[in-house]
C-alpha cells in the first residue's frame, strides 16, 4: 500500500495580519478562525486520519523551530525540517521531498498544505486527499487541489483545466474528476478573474500539492537541476547557494505532469483581515472580535489582543482597526493587501524594528 506523507509548510511570515502577526509569533501560531487551535495545530489535526505522528512533517524557518515544537509536542524532531534562511517554496519541496525518498522510498506519496488554511468539512477533505493521492499514483501525477471560485479574487492564482483524464472514488468522494492542467496563471488583474469565473473553466489554486517523490524528483532535475543537484549533494547546507524560486515557477508551470482535481469542501486561505470577516461574518453590522462601542459604523473588522480594552468607533465605512500591544492598524479592507509594504517600510527604518 502506498505511504502517503503529509508536509506542512510552515515557514511563512503573515506580514498581512500585522500586528497580530510578528517575525516571533506569525500567523501560523495564531487562532483566527474562531476556534481554540492555531492555525498550525489545525492543520496538523485535520491530516492525522491519513497519517501518524510519525509520518507528519513540517517544515519551517529557523527562528520558528522552537514555536513549531511548543505547538505540536506530539510531532518527532527528526520531522521538523528548518531551513537556514527563506529560498521560497521550491527548495522547501524538493528538500523535504528528498527526505521522504531517503526515509521512505522513492514511490512514498508527498502532500504540501500550507499552514494557513481554514477547511470547513474535514472528512470530505480527507477522502478529496486521497482521492488526489490515487490519481497520483496511477497517473504518475503531481495532484492540484483546484478550489472553485466563488467571486473573481485577485489575490489567488488560477489553474485552467483541460482534457479530462478520468475519474477517482475515496469514501464520501463520487467519481471525483481529474483534468490534465492547461496551463497556470499568477494574480490576474480584475477583469481577468471576472473572465476566468464566468468561464466555469478555471480554478484558484490552493497551494496543495499531492506526487510520488520520485515524479518530482525527476521533474526537479528537468526543470531545476541546478537546485536539486545541490540539495542532493549537499543537503540542507546548500541553501546558501539556492536562488529564491516558488515551486510554482520551477516546476508546476513548466511540468507536463501537472493534474487538478476540483475541491469542495469549504476552503479559504487565511491571507488578510478580509479572509476573517468571509469566516466570521453574521448579519452583524461589522465583526467585532474586542469589545467595541460603534457609532454609524458598519462593514468594519475590529480586532484587539487585549480583552479589557474597548475599541469606539465612529462614522467608519469598510475600515479594518487591528490593535495588539505597542502597535495600531487602521487600513481600508480594500487596501489590505499594502499591509506587506508597510511592514517593509518599518523595517527599513531602525526605530521600528521592535514592532516587527
Amino acid at each position: 500500500m502506498t505511504r502517503f506523507i503529509p508536509i506542512i509548510l510552515a515557514g511563512g511570515k503573515g506580514e498581512r495580519f500585522w500586528p497580530v502577526s510578528r517575525l516571533q509569533r506569525p500567523k501560523q501560531f495564531l487562532c483566527l478562525d474562531g476556534g481554540d487551535r492555531s492555525l498550525l495545530q489545525a492543520t496538523a489535526d485535520r491530516l492525522l486520519p491519513l497519517a501518524d505522528w510519525d509520518s507528519l512533517f513540517v517544515i519551517t524557518a529557523s527562528h520558528l523551530a522552537d514555536g513549531v515544537r511548543q505547538q505540536l509536542p506530539e510531532m518527532p524532531a527528526a520531522n521538523i525540517l528548518v531551513e537556514p534562511m527563506g529560498r521560497d517554496t521550491a527548495p522547501a519541496v524538493a528538500w523535504a521531498t528528498l527526505e521522504v525518498a531517503k526515509r521512505y522510498g522513492d514511490d512514498a506519496v508527498c502532500g504540501f498544505f500550507p499552514a494557513d488554511h481554514y477547511i470547513a468539512d474535514e472528512l470530505r477533505y480527507c477522502d478529496t486527499l486521497r482521492a488526489a493521492t490515487a490519481l497520483a499514483v496511477s497517473e504518475g501525477a503531481i495532484a492540484t487541489l483546484g478550489i472553485t471560485p466563488t467571486f473573481p479574487s485577485t489575490g489567488y492564482g488560477y489553474i485552467e483545466q483541460g482534457t479530462a483524464t478520468g475519474t477517482f472514488t475515496a469514501g464520501c468522494i463520487s467519481d471525483l474528476p481529474a483534468y490534465k492542467v492547461s496551463r497556470f496563471t499568477e494574480k490576474p488583474d480584475q477583469a481577468t478573474a471576472q473572465k476566468f469565473l464566468s468561464s466555469g473553466n478555471y480554478s484558484w489554486n490552493s497551494g496543495m500539492f499531492i506526487f510520488p517523490a520520485a515524479v518530482m524528483i525527476g521533474e526537479l532535475k528537468t526543470h531545476a537541476p541546478k537546485m536539486i543537484s545541490a540539495l542532493i549533494d549537499k543537503g540542507v547546507d546548500a541553501y546558501a547557494e539556492l536562488e529564491k524560486l516558488s515551486i510554482d515557477y520551477a516546476v508546476m508551470e513548466k511540468t507536463e505532469r501537472a493534474y487538478t482535481v476540483p475541491a469542495d469542501f469549504g476552503w479559504d486561505d487565511l491571507g488578510d483581515w478580509n479572509a476573517i470577516e468571509r469566516l466570521l461574518k453574521s448579519d452583524a453590522k461589522n465583526v467585532e472580535m474586542c469589545q467595541h462601542l460603534g457609532l454609524d459604523t458598519t462593514g468594519s473588522i475590529l480586532y484587539s489582543a487585549d480583552p479589557n480594552e474597548v475599541i469606539v468607533t465612529i462614522g467608519l465605512e469598510d475600515i479594518v482597526v487591528v490593535r495588539d500591544g505597542n502597535a495600531t492598524l487602521i487600513v481600508k479592507k480594500d487596501r489590505t493587501q499594502e499591509i506587506k509594504q508597510a511592514v517593509k517600510s518599518l523595517g527599513a527604518e531602525e526605530k521600528f524594528q521592535h514592532l516587527l
